[in-house]
């Protein structure tokens, strides 16, 4: 299904829109808006499903490691020009394994670097097994304002299984604990899919769940990775393989029941009520700008600072020590750099925009795309029109969505919907061209059409 992690450490931009090209970076005009997030790479212990850029040491040096956080987030702020922070986001890794005052400082060099509001969302992942209530009252204190909680599963069968280390009633705690200092601000993630897990078992642990959570929900598939304990256990034989019906069954069940418990159901995973939505995620799927601060970190900005006007992908190094000298040295970890072509961007504006129930907006494309729209490009006969005839999408003055038995099948219908995007750009490309040939639009920044997608948008996850 389309239930995979959009999740990393970056920072987000809100791009102006160019008159001449549309795209972000497109003009010769700074970037006023970031949101940062820095990524804390260490955990306790490697759970059994997870494949993320992050590390168990024996010890780890925090004055150092969070030295370079500050002055790696103070650097690409400077090179993006960001002026105002719309929202910082502490990932990982396990970020409630960093100290208060660790995050205290990277906060303040980001206010020092940036303007950061009052009312900026300020978000730290936590393992239940690190977010006691007297550490929770120190990040509140730092100045964070909403917590991320890595339940996973409120049974203790199931979280021996995940390799947690925490148990079911740690997890009770930890966001009793939490919503008692976030009220209206905690969220809490839950895995779905394992191993030997039954319907009945995943409706039990769906109903404890809404007993206990606040107003913000994640729902995560569980994905099999090789080189994971429990994907050993699966290929080898020595668990059971979960079957793929029962797997979109218990991915219905959660939907029909949290929508009867008032939670909107805005993003393929994501589900919140009373405008509980995540700001800082909304910016991945909207495709805006940001910027990867930490180890492994990904981001997508404009590197205005270094003379730059394009877009670009950039990845830090992955091994955080290697990632400090580097810091160290020049100021940023960035171990790789790819000026995104503006085709490989509206890859990116549809792939995502599509996990939400918003979609993408007209406004929105035709920032990426002035000269190609979304109804020249979809609008047309091709995958996009049978889709519409099945009842899993939606054109209309609105822009593209999916509708809400469509989002379950993302995964299937992007492909069709890729190729015709590629299709649709490469008529218009040669159009341009007037001769026929399949070339470069004029977008004003020189970029060249190429097909695939620029990569994923993710990093580490602290839960």
């Amino acid at each position: 299904g389309a239930l995979g992690l959009v999740r990393g450490a970056g920072v987000v931009v809100s791009p102006p829109p160019n008159p001449q090209s549309g795209l972000p970076g497109g003009g010769d005009v700074a970037v006023p808006h970031g949101a940062p997030c820095p990524q804390w790479p260490y955990c306790r212990k490697r759970c059994s499903y997870c494949n993320f850029n992050k590390y168990v040491v024996p010890v780890v040096d925090e004055a150092a490691v969070g030295s370079c956080l500050v002055r790696e987030a103070r650097t690409l702020l400077r090179l993006s020009r960001v002026q105002s922070v719309t929202s910082v986001f502490f990932g990982g890794g396990t970020p409630s394994l960093a100290s208060p005052g660790t995050v205290a400082a990277v906060l303040e060099a980001i206010a020092g670097a940036a303007h950061l509001p009052a009312d900026a969302e300020v978000t730290l992942e936590a393992n239940p097994s690190s977010a006691s209530p007297q550490r929770l009252q120190g990040f509140r204190a730092a100045g964070v304002n909403r917590l991320s909680i890595g339940v996973q599963s409120l049974d203790d069968a199931e979280l021996r299984l995940l390799g947690r280390e925490h148990t079911a009633a740690e997890a009770r705690g930890a966001v009793e604990a939490a919503r008692g200092l976030f009220p209206g601000r905690t969220s809490i993630d839950l895995i779905f899919g394992l191993p030997g897990q039954s319907r009945d078992a995943w409706s039990r642990g769906l109903e404890a769940a809404l007993g206990l959570c606040d107003d913000h929900l994640s729902l995560y598939q569980l994905t099999l990775e090789r080189g994971t304990a429990l994907a050993a256990q699966v290929f080898g034989g020595n668990l059971p393989t979960p079957p793929q019906d029962l797997v979109a069954d218990m991915y219905h069940i959660a939907c029909a029941a949290l929508l009867s418990a008032g939670f909107r159901h805005y993003e393929v995973s994501n589900f919140a009520r009373k405008g509980a939505l995540s700001t800082h995620n909304l910016s991945y799927w909207r495709a805006e700008q940001y910027i990867g601060v930490g180890p492994g970190a990904h981001g997508r900005f404009v590197p205005w600072g270094e003379g730059g006007c394009r877009r670009e992908a950039r990845v830090q190094t992955l091994e955080p020590d290697a990632w400090m000298r580097e810091v160290q040295s020049r100021g940023h970890g960035t171990r790789r750099r790819t000026v995104l072509s503006p085709l490989e961007q509206l890859e990116e504006v549809l792939a995502l925009g599509l996990r939400t129930d918003e979609g993408v907006p007209h406004e929105r494309w035709g920032r990426f795309s002035p000269h190609l729209s979304l109804e020249a490009v979809f609008g047309a006969p091709g995958e996009a029109a049978e889709l519409q005839q099945q009842g899993w999408l939606v054109l209309d003055g609105g822009g593209l969505r999916c509708r809400r038995e469509g989002l379950a099948l993302l995964d299937s219908l992007l492909p069709g919907l890729l190729c015709q995007l590629q299709r649709g750009w490469a008529r218009a490309a040669a159009a341009a061209h007037g001769d026929g040939t399949p070339g470069r639009i004029s977008t004003g920044d020189g970029g060249e059409a190429a097909p695939g997608i620029a990569g994923a948008v993710s990093g580490g996850s602290g839960e």
